[in-house]
């Protein structure tokens, strides 16, 4: 298992439902690791993203405590053991945990990599990852070179699970 997150400085991830931050270049990776694939979220972010509709060309698995939640498109769970079952039909190279931050807590030491968006700059958030870099088990493997879209820094980093 995967799992994909833009954070900032602070490790936040989300404020009021969205996004800190509208990364052009890591959007673009994100449909880039994710298309095909499998990708597991909360209720709210499904309802963050466009139109509140299932992400388009992968299969959308979406955690929810309502009971009888119908979402078409997407296979609805109520808990992370009835998730963890259901992911079992499928490739764990092919699964990305896409957020949100309780989605992450919940299945960070699932996941083998961790492809991490690190925008210098702090974030005014509600939502934040864990500070993976006080994770002795998870390891810094790739840093690509600072990057910068509308005044941001950012670099991509995988991390991987030393766990796994």
């Amino acid at each position: 298992m995967n799992l994909s997150v833009a954070v900032a400085k602070n490790w936040g991830i989300g404020c009021q439902g969205d996004l800190v931050f509208r990364i052009k270049d890591d959007l673009k990776r994100f449909r880039q690791l994710t298309t095909g694939k499998v990708v597991v979220m909360g209720r709210k972010t499904l309802e963050s993203l466009k139109d509140g509709k299932p992400l388009p060309k992968r299969d959308n698995i979406v955690l929810s405590r309502e009971a009888g939640l119908v979402i078409p498109g997407a296979i609805v769970c109520g808990s992370a053991s009835e998730t963890r079952e259901v992911l079992k039909n499928y490739q764990p190279q092919d699964i990305f945990i896409i957020g949100g931050g309780d989605i992450y807590a919940q299945f960070l030491d699932d996941c083998k990599f961790a492809y991490i968006t690190k925008v210098d700059a702090t974030a005014n958030a509600d939502a934040f990852f864990p500070n993976i870099d006080e994770m002795p088990h998870w390891r810094l493997v790739e840093e690509s070179q600072p990057m910068q879209q509308d005044g941001l820094r950012y670099s991509f980093c995988l991390y991987q699970n030393e766990k796994l």
